[in-house]
């Protein structure tokens, strides 16, 4: 009977062992396709970018006329549509949406090139990226519940919304560096805690097709914590023509 109840629970053992492996791999593997996600839109929104930085006649078309705010209210308006329909999409629809989304921001912050030398847009670019690869990897393997971060996180977030809004009219120096060190703050802390969200929403039993939608949804989540913090710090430490 001790040698019945020990085969059992060695298999029972074994079988939970086995279940637990199957589940990593699965979450590995998901979170794979996130990081993978968003760095192809992040690859599309440089290339976007540089390449109409390039065309002067485009940039002369977008900015110093109205068209400015089309391009640069379209993504806003698109990223609101992909969140609210992402349930209703199929899950190639919402990838196509997604590259469009990133190729309009590329397009939105092709500015950039104008008003910074590529030299200190390329050395922040790399800073951004370890410091999101800090901050991801922290936010993947920390045991801590970073959830209580998030009303705090997005506070800042509607904080830095508003004071950016109010900046426009402003035009302030010392508040957009006010906003760029908040942001930077914001952003970081954004990055751990979204990790960590969009690993905890990985479910074994949902189908492909429901893995694929939240994998972009994740993907965006990143992509935006990792433009927001770059753009912040190019403009702290960026060098201007």
């Amino acid at each position: 009977m001790a040698d019945n109840r020990f085969t059992l629970r060695t298999d029972q053992m074994t079988g939970a062992r086995a279940a637990t492996s199957q589940i990593d791999e699965g979450l590995r593997l998901y979170m794979l396709k996130v990081y993978n996600y968003m760095c192809i839109a992040l690859g599309l929104t440089g290339a976007v970018a540089y390449a109409a930085s390039t065309s002067q006649s485009l940039m002369a078309a977008i900015y110093g006329t109205p068209l400015q705010w089309v391009v640069m209210l379209a993504p806003l308006g698109l990223v609101f549509f992909l969140s609210a329909r992402i349930n209703q999409m199929k899950a190639q629809t919402a990838q196509t949406v997604f590259w469009i989304y990133s190729a309009l921001v590329g397009l939105s912050i092709s500015y950039i090139f104008m008003i910074y030398t590529g030299a200190s847009i390329t050395r922040v670019f790399f800073i951004t990226s370890a410091a999101f690869a800090g901050l991801s990897l922290y936010g993947y393997t920390t045991k801590r519940d970073l959830s209580g971060m998030g009303s705090f996180l997005v506070m800042g977030l509607i904080g830095i919304i508003i004071a950016s809004v109010v900046n426009i009219f402003l035009a302030s120096s010392a508040l957009m560096f006010v906003i760029s060190v908040v942001g930077v703050l914001v952003f970081a802390g954004l990055t751990a805690y979204d990790t960590q969200a969009i690993k905890a929403i990985y479910l074994e039993s949902d189908g492909s097709e429901t893995h694929e939608k939240k994998a972009i949804m994740g993907a965006l989540r990143l992509y935006l914590d990792f433009l927001n913090m770059f753009l912040m710090l190019l403009h702290l430490f960026g060098n201007r023509e």
